[in-house]
């Protein structure tokens, strides 16, 4: 079973960038598509990027694209996302997560990281 730990959450201004990292254990990555989602009480878990298990095609929620970037590095059994041009509005508990599928469904995922908090002010 593999394990997913989420970091690099934190404070930053509008308009900032952060990069998440979501470092996996105890199986490679590469079985696996994956995908990032955030959370903030209260609500649903929001889909936000997809990626194959090759790194390409990726996919994004309409609100993040042009903004975030998905990426892998299969190698280093780590996902990444890079969040540019941050708005209040993304301020959320970020998860990720391993499918086998084209998904964007939460429910349709299967192993999820503990999320790390990442908050935009204005």
């Amino acid at each position: 079973q593999v394990q997913l730990v989420e970091s690099g959450g934190g404070l930053v201004q509008a308009g900032g960038s952060l990069r998440l990292s979501c470092a996996a254990s105890g199986r490679p990555i590469s079985y696996y598509n994956m995908g990032w989602f955030r959370q903030v009480p209260g609500k649903e878990r929001e889909f936000v990027a997809w990626i194959s298990q090759a790194g390409a095609p990726t996919y994004y929620a309409d609100s993040v694209k042009g903004r975030f970037t998905i990426s892998r590095d299969n190698a280093k059994n780590t996902m990444y996302l890079q969040m540019n041009s941050l708005k209040p509005e993304d301020t959320a508990v970020y998860y990720c997560a391993t499918t086998q599928s084209l998904v964007f469904d939460p429910n349709r995922y299967d192993v999820w990281g503990q999320g790390t908090q990442v908050t935009v002010s204005s």
